[in-house]
């Protein structure tokens, strides 16, 4: 069994699980020379939040699987993996439930303006105030941008509440989406105007990028809000910050920015009609589990020679491996 590189810990349930399939486990020390010294024997990568660079790769001469602990995969050059034949690999199902509960926490804080009432008790300043109303999301209704495995379950969650539910996602056939009692988008502008809030789960790619641009945020529903559990780079933070500004929007909640980590004070944290949480949705006890479990799994399965193809992100590397 191989050699597996954790770049970061993971969870102990997992890493005994390698061990009890025969695998030797190596989690370097927290610095760029520890990991790099670990490479060269590398036949499995585990990886959170360390860049999977061409050069990275190029390190690792005897790599054949990187796994990645989350969904997103951004700061994987998938394109050099595909080129040596190395399947990616993400935890698909694991951190679900944790970022849609994360996106109505996120629904409901905006909402009913928690941190502002959590700072005025702590004064303390009694009762409810002009300057921070509130409102129900019962009756309101909710634009879901992406129908995948989280995009859905806030869509479960969101009904429960007796939100009113319009989801944009042209890989999800209509009929599937009324089936489950919900309404397919057919004219962007209109549900735009139509909807109280606004929320991502959406990759980021070519077609993604900036989407959520001023132009974007100019046709919204005057006094909506945004949610964004799903990649910074969805959004241009400036439009927003204007738009936020202005009263165009009422408020957004936000668990993405950017540029990650944010490091230095962002334009974003000035307003106080925002609620900020750092890219922390899936970051539940449960969920980080699940996650190394997951990528514990893909590494097992890939040199059992029966990767679940539904978990590799580049899968014409798939007959080179198995």
């Amino acid at each position: 069994m191989p050699h597996v590189v954790c770049m970061r810990p993971i969870h102990p349930d997992a890493i005994q699980a390698l061990h009890d399939a025969g695998c030797t486990v190596e989690i370097p020390e927290d610095s760029a020379a520890a990991r790099a010294a670990a490479l060269p024997k590398a036949e499995a990568i585990i990886v959170r939040l360390t860049p999977i660079t061409r050069e990275v790769i190029a390190a690792a001469p005897n790599l054949r699987l990187v796994a990645r602990h989350g969904v997103g995969y951004d700061a994987v050059d998938v394109p050099a993996l595909t080129e040596r034949g190395i399947p990616l690999t993400i935890t698909p199902e694991a951190n679900a439930v944790s970022v849609a509960e994360h996106a109505m926490m996120l629904m409901l804080s905006v909402a009913r303006r928690a941190t502002g009432y959590d700072a005025n008790m702590r004064k303390p300043i009694w009762g409810a105030v002009p300057e921070l109303p509130t409102f129900d999301l019962a009756g309101r209704t909710l634009l879901i941008f992406g129908f995948g495995r989280i995009g859905s379950r806030v869509a479960k969650r969101a009904a429960a509440f007796d939100m009113k539910i319009l989801v944009s996602d042209p890989r999800m056939p209509r009929n599937t989406i009324r089936g489950l009692g919900h309404e397919p988008v057919t004219d962007m502008d209109e549900a735009l105007a139509a909807a109280d809030v606004v929320t991502l789960h959406l990759p980021s790619n070519a077609e993604t990028r900036n989407m959520v641009d001023a132009a974007f945020l100019a046709k919204m529903k005057p006094g909506a809000i945004l949610i964004n559990t799903a990649r910074g780079t969805l959004v241009v933070e400036d439009a927003l910050v204007a738009a936020l500004k202005s009263g165009q929007l009422a408020a957004a909640g936000l668990d993405v920015f950017y540029e990650e980590p944010v490091q230095t004070r962002i334009g974003l944290a000035e307003l106080p009609n925002v609620i900020l949480t750092p890219h922390s949705a899936a970051g539940t006890a449960e969920s980080m589990r699940r996650m190394a479990m997951s990528c514990a799994e893909s590494v097992l399965q890939c040199f059992a020679g029966r990767l679940d193809p539904d978990s590799v992100v580049n899968p014409e590397t798939l007959p080179r491996r198995n």
